[in-house]
């Protein structure tokens, strides 16, 4: 998709090229030698991420370019570094196709064949009869328009960390600011507390409005103390502030108070400008403004109402009042910033004529009124600003590393508001390298800089001092004899319009001394108002009506005013539609102070509407009213709250010094903030609002106060050697790309560097998935989040299991090392989200522990998994936390955390409750490109872990979070859809969780999943035993050994149990096993699948008396081709071999070498697993021996399924039978909740012989696939187990009698082989008297040190050997083997037993240097 458009005439997007250079599709600079001649840096290896495509029937867009980068790296010579702007539309498939641009809707007064009327009372009347038809964006988005509405600003999703400016607000100063800084090519940030809103969606009604109202500030009717009052939408259009003597309407929103002011331009006089207040440069020189204004002018583009359209009632009017108390003279029309005509305005944006609606206070939807949104600040877009909105600023601070300031906001976005005690406690920041322009407007910015003053940024101890609410007064000439229309209307008739609020003013500025002037304008009621209006001026007291009235003009008022009330104000001969407006601006005295109390702000007006001045501006206007046959009625303030006055043009607060010292005022001439009462500076730290005015102007100050800022602007400009660019933007698309991006330059510092790099791709990513969702127009869904807990700072933390997070959060809560997170989640699309493995969303906000260096910590573009498939636990879902944070002090770390839910929530519904609201937290060091792969779960643990702890939601935070849940989408029925969704998946999977025990059974999986570690052997040797039976033995080659030296590879056989193979040892669903643990420790590893195993043959009745056939051939196939032919005979130790085995090859093992079947020569030592020659039944199997009734259970299972083959996979073709058995066994009996499955084969394998692991132990991968590993067992097989687990002894077969093995005798036979036999301590299959029992047998028959043959320091045979046993926790029966944790847990000390028998005493193992050791130092296997 091209960035850029090809040059067209007549008004289509024609972008001149830039002084900078072109742009790519990331709308980067590429250009030869911006700072110099010489060749394009070299490029960035490109990426493109591929966007899930849409469900059917969406159409799905076509991918866009892969962006192209360049990056380069000098130290001496800056080089432009292509940090993508992300416009709308720049990544990820382009949009559907639409025109080149768009427009703003046609709106105003429709005429036929566009010819107005000449004049208002002679022209020829519109040949139609009907309202004025005005499209909204959302009838050109049915059109088929891209988007509704324009939408300049950006996600917060989408900030980034570090600007070269960041601009408060977003009103006049705000945007000027935003505007001039993006034309030098800087990074521009601006943030605005309110919301962005285009022309349609403004308020119309009075439930509309009064949403968009918020309420705060100290209420103090008469003289009473005053209560701080909060209320309302924090971030809606119309903020009213009470204060104490005098109240403020000020708007929030993109475009500040521009989108509900009169627009008036009207400069201030000169002889104000010259009043002793104003700094000397400005008093002396009161000309020097001239030029900012005309500048404000030319962008502006201010007009008087044109003489050839419609006259207007209450124009005429005022003019007629004026006459009549002897100020005609002084009656003029205004210009104002109201268009009237269609076109583009200067800065690109299609306008279109106003219709006349009189809605300028709360919002014109008509498209014509010149905002800061439609003129400085789409040229900031198009120049490369960024703007975030509900971003309301709390303070700002000096960076505490590097040069710049660090801005401190509370972001209102994704509902966070519904956690008030977070909202501003928790807060959210941005680095402005360069400069921070305050323009948020004369409440808020000195607020600002008293919060900040207050956390330690030196100033003026004037801040908050010397406010004004410029002399205003608002009243009401009510019931005139006259016909006003000055009820705003949306749509107005052409018959009768209302017009601009204010077209017209009494100016008495001209006065000999400047503070007793003053300026009189007509005005008009938004149509939201329109109802109250009537109540209000009814009951108001202190109403001055006419006097000398006769009895028909009282009738005739009377009437009028009954009129009103039944049918409405907009009845003509209604007394609402006969009343004046007046709006009154002059010179009040200056002694307003804005103070913080508990925080927040306390407003307080001394000497308002009580002085002289004032009494003498409402005499007058008494006069103005009673000519025209009217009642002088006060605003609702004045009469109800103790002659207090509403302002709508707050001023001051943070003033330009009369000195240029902060001994008079905050800032200089030129609005830097000082640094203390001297006259040095903050650089960088500018105010460009209207609380810089040290003065009431007693006019309309807008157009005073963009001038004011135009020359600020200017002056840092100069002071740093930027130039201001004036191209011409031509027609803007606002529905496109911004023509410009910002030039950003590639650190010096290598860290700098990389950091802004993973931005960049960070930026690209988030983007690409934003867009997309656009595109497709998909629905969403966020919520937001607070936990909070304890996490100690200590980096010897490192392992990943309960116990360490346990730990780690008890010291934490001992030395008070609090931490706390508040985020928002946001799924873009939730279709995706749900239907994706990973259930990703984006995560933003904040993180604070104060025990970290560097919090709070910045989360963005983070990503949240929705139950996630835990592939490191068998039926376990995670709800994940991963993102990357940034410390105020510029340290960047990584943020994983994870609640675990289990089946330990079945039908446990606290439990359930404490697993989702419990968060597992590891703080690491970032690494970098740890997280650029987003579905590698084990990336966090690449970083050095620096903390660990656990977080909890609270029940009243989640409450909160509940409130916030909100779906996003184009209409209503997308978002329900969403919303249903969502919340269908949650429900569903959280059942699936805590009715475990009631979901369908989990089969076996036809496909092979998750083999991560294929360990094939190197060769499979088939082995004949004496009686003809054949079987197999694997071999696996040594991967490294000891000094590099062959001659130091030893031999190491291994004897599986029964019903499984190798693949106990060589498990390829685990990342280290125990066929790579130990080739890579210098053996040659043998493992056995004898006839009781997983082989085909073990359907044909053998047993472990049987099995230990296979053994002795296996041995001697490796004493006669391994062993023998190496064999040194001064060394016996040199042809025996060391032997693991486990379970019931372990029994097998020990009946050949106890009947003598088997050497005991032959063998160097032995490591038993579980169990050796006593085996015992754990309790659970007992009771199915001794308690499974009349008919021993293999005895019934040959009854009723006619077969003797028991197998432990199965599917759900099998007979009813089988699948009677699969479904019963969902009743097998389990210690706790942690064991429940639904695995099918899971709950066979613990039917027929215990349960065989702790699950916790198990990974997805192998618990999924249990089958795969396990075969079956014959019921001669099992009767046998039966017996020798009950009897505690290893025994010959059944047509043996059941011989005793364990004789004294053959007890001998084992005497000088050393024993290691471990036991897990959760087995669940035998006792661990198992174990225990053997222990003691050797040790009571041979002594504790028996005799050991292992290879001392002179080859020679030495004593010292002796029985050992060990008990594991944590581990059950084969976990020990197949356990993710194993090579950690139980692998090291089986090798050391193994290294000392076979190598001797003084063996010291060496790590080789392979993949492994890569991975465990890499904390990828710790967990």
């Amino acid at each position: 998709m091209e960035h850029l458009k090809s040059s067209k005439d007549n008004g289509t997007l024609s972008p001149p090229p830039t002084p900078f250079g072109p742009t790519d599709d990331l709308g980067i600079r590429n250009e030869n030698g911006i700072l110099g001649g010489g060749p394009p840096p070299p490029p960035l290896p490109t990426t493109h991420i591929t966007p899930p495509g849409p469900p059917s029937p969406e159409p799905t867009p076509k991918p866009s370019p892969t962006p192209q980068t360049a990056f380069t790296s000098q130290e001496a010579t800056q080089v432009p570094i292509p940090v993508p702007d992300t416009p709308s539309g720049t990544y990820g498939p382009p949009p559907p196709a639409r025109a080149e641009t768009n427009p703003l809707p046609k709106f105003g007064i429709i005429y036929d064949n566009a010819e107005p009327p000449l004049t208002s009372s002679a022209s020829p009347r519109p040949k139609f009869n009907s309202s004025p038809r005005m499209k909204s964006y959302q009838e050109l988005n049915d059109a088929g328009s891209a988007s509704s509405y324009p939408r300049l600003s950006k996600p917060v999703e989408l900030l980034r960390s570090t600007y070269d400016v960041v601009v408060i607000g977003s009103g006049y100063g705000g945007g000027i600011a935003a505007s001039r800084m993006a034309r030098t090519g800087q990074s521009v940030c601006v943030l605005e507390r309110g919301k962005e809103k285009w022309p349609g969606e403004y308020p119309n009604g009075l439930r509309d409005a009064s949403s968009e109202l918020h309420v705060s500030g100290n209420f103090a009717p008469g003289w009473t103390r005053g209560k701080l009052v909060e209320g309302g939408d924090p971030t809606g259009m119309y903020h009213l502030v009470f204060g104490k003597g005098q109240n403020c309407v000020v708007g929030n929103g993109l475009g500040g108070t521009s989108l509900m002011n009169a627009n008036v331009f009207m400069e201030a006089d000169k002889k104000t400008l010259a009043l002793k207040a104003w700094p000397e440069e400005i008093r002396r020189n009161v000309d020097g403004l001239d030029k900012y204004y005309e500048k404000v002018e030319k962008v502006l583009e201010p007009e008087e109402y044109p003489d050839d359209w419609p006259e207007l009632p209450k124009m005429k009017l005022l003019k007629k009042q004026a006459e009549h108390i002897g100020l005609g003279d002084r009656w003029r029309k205004v210009r104002q910033t109201t268009r009237f005509k269609n076109g583009p305005n200067s800065c690109g944006v299609e306008m279109k004529a106003s219709a006349l609606t009189g809605q300028d206070a709360t919002g014109v939807n008509d498209g014509s009124k010149t905002t800061t949104l439609v003129t400085y600040l789409a040229d900031a877009w198009n120049w490369g600003a960024e703007m975030f909105c509900e971003c309301e600023v709390r303070h700002i601070e000096k960076a505490k590393n590097g040069d710049g300031y660090l801005v401190f906001f509370a972001w209102h976005g994704r509902n966070r508001g519904h956690f008030k005690a977070n909202l501003h406690g928790d807060l959210m920041w941005v680095r402005a390298k360069k400069a921070v322009f305050l323009g948020a407007g004369a409440l808020a910015t000195p607020e600002i800089l008293l919060r900040s003053k207050a956390l330690g940024l030196p100033m003026s101890n004037m801040v908050g001092q010397n406010m004004s609410g410029n002399g205003d007064m608002l009243a009401f000439g009510y019931n005139t004899d006259e016909q006003v229309n000055g009820i705003g209307r949306p749509f107005p008739s052409p018959y009768n319009p209302i017009g601009p609020t204010i077209t017209s003013v009494i100016d008495c500025r001209n006065q000999d001394n400047a503070l007793d002037g003053f300026v009189i304008e007509e005005g008009a009621v938004p149509h939201a108002l329109s109802h109250f209006l009537q109540v209000m001026l009814d009951i108001m007291p202190g109403a001055s009506e006419p006097k000398d009235e006769t009895l028909l003009e009282r009738t005739q008022a009377a009437l009028a005013r009954y009129g009103s009330r039944f049918l409405g104000p907009y009845f003509k001969r209604g007394a609402i539609a006969k009343t004046q407006v007046y709006l009154i601006m002059s010179h009040d005295s200056n002694q307003a102070t804005l103070s913080l109390q508990d925080d927040k702000p306390v407003l307080e007006f001394l000497g308002v509407g009580r002085s002289d001045h004032v009494k003498k501006l409402n005499n007058l206007l008494q006069q103005a009213t009673e000519k025209v046959g009217g009642t002088l009625v006060h605003n609702p303030f004045f009469a109800l709250m103790g002659q207090q006055q509403v302002t709508v043009h707050p001023i001051g607060g943070a003033c330009m010094a009369r000195d240029n010292t902060g001994a008079t005022g905050v800032t200089n001439h030129l609005g830097e903030v000082f640094t203390g009462t001297g006259s040095e500076v903050h650089d960088g730290l500018i105010v460009t609002d209207g609380s810089v005015i040290p003065t009431a102007l007693g006019a309309n100050p807008f157009a005073t106060i963009a001038a004011l800022a135009e020359r600020s602007v200017e002056g840092y400009c100069k002071s740093h050697g930027l130039t201001i660019s004036e191209e011409d933007n031509g027609l803007l698309d606002l529905f496109g790309e911004p023509q410009h991006a910002p030039r950003r330059y590639m650190p010096a510092r290598k860290r700098e560097r990389i950091d802004l790099l993973e931005e960049h791709e960070s930026l690209i990513e988030a983007n690409e998935v934003i867009q997309y969702a656009d595109d497709i127009k998909a629905a969403g869904m966020g919520f937001t989040e607070v936990m909070s807990g304890f996490v100690h700072f200590d980096s010897n933390l490192k392992e990943d299991n309960r116990e360490t997070y346990q730990l780690a959060y008890r010291t934490a809560k001992s030395l008070c090392e609090s931490a706390r997170f508040f985020l928002s989640v946001q799924a873009f699309n939730t279709t995706h989200m749900l239907n994706s493995s990973q259930h990703r969303a984006m995560l933003t906000g904040t993180f604070a522990c104060p025990s970290i260096p560097g919090s709070p910590f910045m989360v963005r573009r983070g990503e949240f998994n929705l139950f996630i498939l835990d592939n490191k636990a068998p039926g376990t879902r995670n709800l994940t936390y991963d993102f990357d944070m940034t410390g105020v002090n510029g340290r960047k770390l990584h943020f994983h955390g994870y609640k675990v839910v289990d089946s330990s929530v079945a039908l446990a519904p606290f439990q359930f409750w404490k697993s989702t609201s419990t968060l597992f937290v590891t703080i690491s060091e970032h690494v970098p490109g740890m997280c650029d792969d987003l579905d590698n779960e084990d990336a966090w643990r690449r970083g050095k872990v620096i903390a660990k702890g656990i977080m909890h939601i609270q029940p009243a935070d989640f409450l909160s979070e509940i409130l916030t849940m909100t779906p996003t989408g184009s209409n209503l029925l997308k978002k329900v859809i969403s919303a249903t969704s969502f919340l269908t998946y949650f429900t569903r999977k959280s059942l699936s969780l805590f009715l475990a025990p009631l979901t369908p059974l989990q089969y076996p999986s036809p496909t092979y999943n998750g083999f991560i570690n294929n360990t094939p052997p190197d060769q499979s040797i088939p082995i004949y035993a004496s009686d003809g039976v054949c079987t197999r033995m694997h071999i696996w080659e040594p991967t490294a050994y000891p000094d590099n030296n062959p001659a130091n590879i030893k031999n190491l056989f291994m004897i599986p149990g029964a019903s499984v193979d190798h693949n106990i040892f060589a498990l390829p669903t685990i990342r280290f096993n125990a066929v790579n643990y130990f080739t890579r420790a210098g053996y040659r590893v043998f493992v056995t699948v004898h006839r009781i195993g997983q082989l085909m043959i073990a359907e044909n009745n053998w047993t472990t008396y049987d099995a230990r056939l296979d053994i002795r051939a296996c041995l001697e196939y490796i004493r006669k081709n391994y062993i023998l032919p190496s064999s040194d005979p001064s060394n016996p130790s040199s042809s025996k071999i060391y032997t693991i085995a486990h379970c019931m090859g372990s029994v097998a093992f020990s009946t050949g070498l106890l009947d003598g079947t088997i050497p005991a020569s032959w063998i160097l030592g032995i490591t038993c697993s579980q169990v050796f020659m006593n085996p015992i039944w754990s309790t659970i199997n007992l009771a199915k021996i001794t308690h499974a009734g009349p008919i021993p259970l293999d005895k019934l299972y040959t009854k009723l399924s006619g077969g003797t083959w028991f197998s432990c996979s199965t599917s759900p073709q099998d007979g009813y039978f089988q699948c009677l058995i699969n479904q019963l066994l969902r009743l097998y009996p389990h210690e706790s909740r942690r064991e429940i499955c639904n695995n099918a084969a899971c709950h066979r394998t613990s039917f027929v012989f215990g349960r065989c692991w702790n699950h916790d132990n198990l990974n997805e991968a192998t618990h999924r696939q249990i089958d795969r590993f396990f075969g079956g067992v014959n019921m001669r097989l099992l009767n046998l187990l039966m017996k020798q687990g009950l009897e505690g002894y290893v025994m010959k077969n059944d047509d043996q009698g059941f011989e005793k093995l364990t004789t004294e005798e053959n007890i001998q036979r084992l005497k000088g082989i050393p024993f290691l036999l471990f036991h897990g301590r959760d087995n669940a299959v035998l006792s661990p008297e198992a174990t225990e029992r053997t222990y003691e047998i050797l040790c009571d028959t041979f002594g504790s040190n028996g005799v050991n043959t292992g290879n001392g320091n002179d080859g020679k045979t030495e004593l010292g050997g002796d029985y050992k046993r060990r008990v594991v926790p944590g581990y059950g029966h084969l976990d020990g083997w197949m356990g993710r944790n194993a090579w950690k847990d139980v692998y090291p000390f089986v090798r050391e037993e193994v290294d000392r028998v076979v190598r001797g005493e003084g063996y010291k193992f060496v790590e080789p240097d392979d993949k492994f050791k890569r991975m465990v130092e890499g904390g990828e296997l710790l967990y």
